[in-house]
């Protein structure tokens, strides 16, 4: 055998090998179907003279972890804008106009994990919101669960709604909205 068809056979075994190690890593993780029952993302926006609470119904999604380990958790999450929800009629009407989320021109809205830290007071959720059009970082703490019933998420967070361009009545509303999440998917 020469040496270049030793370098081919060697090549190959290689290849191979690195294809059964993916394959079997993936087949290690386990998979959540994410949706609107099992997924519930809530705000709170707030005013001088008082707040409003509202959510998303519907969205779609999946998140992958292998085994317990939290920190091998991967969040991927598409929101339809336009199943917003708030506590008045009118208010819901408004936030789907260009004055806030422009629903007619962003229909959706995504988050993709880049990955899941432990510190020593718990979980960080860091990745990518796309929402208004624009893309920008987030972490947020979560408490999460993995075990046999399924995968737990809790978060309470607040975020800027002027770092993705929603600056309606500046002064009159808050910047930041407390964001409430909570995610029970089975296996």
């Amino acid at each position: 055998m020469t040496y270049f068809e030793e370098n081919v056979m060697f090549m190959r075994a290689f290849l191979i090998c690195a294809v059964i190690s993916l394959l079997s890593q993936s087949a290690l993780a386990d998979s959540y179907s994410l949706t609107g029952e099992n997924t519930k993302i809530k705000f709170v926006g707030t005013k001088k003279d008082g707040s409003h609470t509202g959510g998303f119904k519907k969205l779609t999604g999946k998140a992958t972890a292998k085994s317990s380990d939290p920190e091998t958790l991967s969040l991927n999450v598409v929101i339809d804008v336009d199943s917003m929800h708030t506590d008045a009629d009118k208010l819901t009407a408004h936030l789907k106009s260009p004055d806030f989320f422009e629903v007619k021109r962003y229909p959706e809205a995504k988050f993709e994990s880049t990955d899941v830290k432990l510190t020593k007071n718990g979980h960080v959720v860091s990745g990518n919101l796309t929402l208004h059009g624009q893309t920008k970082k987030l972490s947020f703490p979560a408490d999460i669960t993995i075990d046999p019933a399924g995968l737990k998420l809790v978060a309470k967070f607040k975020i800027d709604r002027n770092n993705w361009g929603i600056s309606y009545g500046k002064g009159m509303i808050n910047d930041e909205v407390a964001m409430n999440i909570e995610v029970t998917a089975k296996k």
